[in-house]
């Protein structure tokens, strides 16, 4: 009998061992399985992070107004703090102008060829003071060169706000014969001197060609995704 009491309780102790033994494996396999799932988690969830810097960066690159004032170039005139800069440079009206142009920002129209430009900047005077509700004159060739001579199309102009802040919403000019793109203006502080000149663009083959070409009047350019957007600060005479 107490062999038996012996063989019995070896038995129980054997079968305690086994048990104690099979616990933390299956707790090892849960843990794992855990691991797996906060994995996955967050493999989801810098998905979703990445989808969404996607769709911001979309959205930033489709407002061009945005993109190009929210990175003013420090080469711009009054950029950077400056207090006093000397007056835009003028040019040649040129055979195109036509007075009287209608009162609109946005030259652009549905299903023009061309690439889409959205330019904005500032209008200050030679002592870096913004200058509101200047008035602000514009006229191009369209996409091939060619001017309206008999309409208002790719003309037109506005005023700045109280920032002196404009907007100009048009296409990148063609090139014609004997010419570089540009875009003709005008611009009059209220009661002032008006300035007539031509805006430029970088890169131009044309632009070395061309006697009419002033680098200080070149447009700053960047790539977005309706087109492209542009800079530039026009200064006229102080008060």
């Amino acid at each position: 009998m107490k062999t038996k009491s012996k063989l019995i309780l070896i038995l129980l102790l054997m079968l305690t061992l086994v048990a104690a033994c099979a616990s933390p494996t299956a707790r090892s396999s849960d843990t794992g399985n855990n691991v797996v799932t906060a994995t996955n988690v967050i493999s989801t969830d810098t998905t979703s992070s990445s989808a969404s810097n996607t769709v911001d960066t979309n959205t930033s690159k489709t407002d061009s107004a945005t993109l190009a004032e929210s990175t003013m170039d420090p080469s711009l005139a009054c950029a950077n703090g400056q207090t006093s800069t000397s007056q835009t440079v003028e040019l040649t009206e040129g055979p195109y102008y036509t007075p009287n142009s209608p009162e609109r920002s946005t030259l652009y129209e549905e299903g023009m060829t061309g690439i889409k430009l959205t330019l904005v900047g500032y209008v200050y005077d030679t002592n870096c003071q913004p200058v509101a509700n200047a008035w602000l004159d514009f006229w191009q060739a369209d996409a091939n060169g060619v001017y309206d001579n008999s309409g208002y199309t790719l003309r037109g102009h506005q005023y700045t706000d109280e920032n002196g802040r404009y907007e100009l919403v048009t296409v990148i000019p063609g090139i014609y014969p004997g010419r570089t793109e540009h875009i003709h203006f005008k611009v009059q502080a209220p009661n002032g001197k008006i300035i007539t000149s031509q805006l430029f663009f970088p890169g131009v083959t044309q632009n070395d060609e061309d006697g009419i070409y002033y680098a200080s009047l070149l447009i700053v350019l960047q790539n977005a995704s309706d087109g492209m957007s542009g800079q530039y600060n026009f200064v006229v005479p102080a008060s």
